[in-house]
């Protein structure tokens, strides 16, 4: 007698290593062995059957709201719920902020709002599973200090969400490590609500994101700067948190702190905050950049901030370089900067509020009014 049983523990742990994502994850997926597609195809499961089911269980649980209900709750039950008042209203505030951000590029954000909550995942890291369904690790509120920094996180996460990246994440895999191997069999009864169905609900309960797709990684970070870009959020924070997880990461590699969505299948963090450096040069009109903590206005030196705020020189002068960026997108150039309450102000656009080592207000200013 064929042991449905084993057939059933096996497809559990080759899909979950083939399949399951989320940026918590990385690592390339692994093959289906071939003593499973054998004992799929022994009990006559075909490909198209096999297709067809998954592609089932992925539509319940990215389009329907029972589906989405039943992946919330998993994970929340799996990860835990923080109820932090302060951080949870900061999330409140972010998702309400992005959501009317993204509706200016994607209106469909209405049709199917986020399901979200604050896990007790200590670790700094996020993710956006099938249907829309995000959760954001308490550790990342601990770990960083700005909310622009974590809206730049969670913009990121939507634009995943945005795209189906999740769901077409889940098909791909599931198809390429799987199908594939069983590709051929005779075509059979399906398992209907046993094993199969079984695997594809344990992948789905386990963050389906399958970030592996570094073409949806890229696109992920470009639609999460387009929502920024239609917010009151700073646009250089998208640049601040890549340097930060740059510096988190030098001579930690694949630390404990899981490198936040920059699993061995993303881009490097430098170089994915370098493609948001030049996006806020074309933003600006090709007039304000910065590298290695230097702000440069029209090819010349604007300042050198130093460190402050938890953020050291680098990270720090992103900031600045998106106040500019607007300012400069706005043509606010055009008009006198001036120092208000102790800010250098580019018409109503806030530049810089100088800390403990910085130059002060007026000399800040009086070098942008001649360089600008």
């Amino acid at each position: 007698m064929f042991d449905f049983g084993r057939l059933k523990k096996k497809f559990l742990a080759t899909c979950a290593a083939a399949a399951i994502g989320f940026s918590l994850t990385f690592g390339a997926p692994a093959t289906a062995s071939a003593s499973l597609a054998e004992d799929l195809i022994a009990i006559g499961i075909s490909s198209a059957a096999l297709s067809t089911q998954i592609n089932s269980a992925v539509k319940h649980y990215n389009n329907t709201d029972a589906g989405r209900q039943e992946l919330y709750g998993a994970l929340t039950q799996k990860y835990g719920v923080n109820e932090d008042p302060t951080y949870n209203v900061m999330l409140d505030r972010i998702m309400a902020n992005l959501t009317k951000g993204v509706a200016v590029v994607d209106k469909t954000v209405n049709d199917k709002p986020y399901k979200y909550f604050i896990s007790n995942d200590e670790t700094l890291n996020a993710g956006c599973a099938m249907g829309r369904v995000m959760m954001v690790n308490v550790g990342t509120f601990k770990l960083v200090h700005s909310e622009d920094e974590i809206a730049a996180i969670v913009g990121h996460e939507m634009g995943h969400g945005q795209k189906d990246h999740a769901a077409k994440g889940q098909k791909k895999y599931l198809q390429k490590y799987i199908l594939a191997n069983v590709a051929g069999a005779a075509v059979g009864a399906t398992i209907g609500g046993g094993a199969l169905t079984s695997a594809i609900t344990q992948i789905a309960f386990n963050h389906s994101v399958a970030h592996g797709d570094r073409k949806q990684e890229t696109e992920a970070d470009t639609l999460g700067m387009d929502y920024i870009l239609n917010t009151n959020y700073n646009p250089g924070a998208c640049a601040a948190i890549m340097q930060k997880f740059v510096e988190m990461e030098k001579g930690n590699k694949r630390s404990a702190m899981e490198k936040f969505f920059n699993p061995s299948d993303h881009p490097d963090s430098d170089k994915r905050r370098d493609a948001y450096v030049k996006r806020l040069y074309e933003y600006s009109g090709k007039k304000v950049t910065a590298a290695n903590g230097v702000v440069t206005i029209n090819k010349k030196n604007f300042i050198k901030v130093a460190p402050a705020d938890n953020m050291s020189s680098a990270e720090r002068s992103y900031f600045i370089l998106g106040n500019l960026a607007v300012a400069f997108h706005k043509g606010l150039n055009k008009e006198e900067a001036t120092v208000q309450n102790g800010i250098v102000m580019l018409g109503n656009q806030p530049i810089i509020q100088p800390a403990e080592g910085d130059e002060d207000a007026y000399t800040i200013a009086e070098r942008l009014n001649s360089i600008k």
